[in-house]
C-alpha cells in the first residue's frame, strides 16, 4: 500500500519541522517521480520514497547509524509497501551495514543526494533560481570537492547504476526541481 499524497505530506510535516528539510523532501519527491517516469517505473512508489526518505531525520538527529531505521519502522507499521520501505532504509547504508543492490535503492540514494548539490549550486547563482542552472554547472560542481563538501558524490554517481549518465541525470533532476521551484523556494 502507498499512502495518499496528502496523508504522506501530513506525516512528513508531523515529524519534520525544518522548512529546509521539507523542501529537500519535496525536491526528492519530484526527482524520484521524474526518474521513475524516465525509466518506466512506478512513479507513485518512487515519489513516495523520495518524499518520506528523511521522515526521521529530526527524531534521530540525522545520526548515521540510526537515520532511516525509525522511518522504516513507522512506515512498516502503517502498511507501506515493503519495496518503498526498503529503498528508504537503504538510502542510508551506514544504518543497515549493507550495500545498495537494486535499482530503486540506487535511484533514491542518487536522486535525493543530487538535490543537495543542485540547491547549493542555485545559491551561487545571482538570481538564485533553479531554472537558471544548467546541467553542465551541476556536473562541474561535482568535480569541486570543496563545493557542498557534505554532498556524497559517490551516491550521486549511482545514477550510472540505473543506466543514466551523470549529465542526463543532472538534466532530469534540474527539470524536476524547476517544476516545483516556487514550492521549494528556488
Amino acid at each position: 500500500m502507498l499512502l495518499p499524497r496528502e496523508q504522506a505530506l501530513e506525516l512528513l510535516r508531523t515529524y519534520v519541522k525544518s522548512e529546509r528539510m521539507i523542501a529537500h523532501s519535496l525536491a526528492s519527491e519530484a526527482v524520484l517521480r521524474a526518474l521513475a517516469d524516465h525509466l518506466g517505473r512506478d512513479a507513485d512508489k518512487w515519489s513516495q520514497a523520495g518524499l518520506l526518505h528523511d521522515l526521521d531525520v529530526e527524531v534521530t538527529n540525522a545520526d548515521p547509524y540510526t537515520h532511516a531505521l525509525e522511518t522504516a519502522r513507522i512506515l512498516t507499521e502503517m502498511g507501506v509497501d515493503e519495496d518503498v520501505v526498503d529503498a528508504i532504509r537503504m538510502h542510508n547504508e551506514d544504518a543497515t551495514g549493507m550495500e545498495r543492490t537494486i535499482e530503486f535503492q540506487h535511484a533514491l540514494a542518487a536522486g535525493e543526494t543530487i538535490t543537495g548539490l543542485i540547491t547549493a549550486t542555485v545559491y551561487v547563482y545571482p538570481d538564485r533560481k533553479v531554472a537558471s542552472v544548467k546541467p553542465k554547472s551541476v556536473t562541474k560542481r561535482m568535480k569541486e570537492k570543496a563545493f557542498a563538501a557534505s554532498v556524497k558524490r559517490e551516491n550521486i554517481m549511482e545514477c550510472e547504476k540505473i543506466g543514466i549518465p551523470l549529465d542526463k541525470f543532472a538534466e532530469i533532476a534540474l527539470l524536476a526541481m524547476a517544476g516545483i521551484a516556487e514550492e521549494i523556494g528556488l
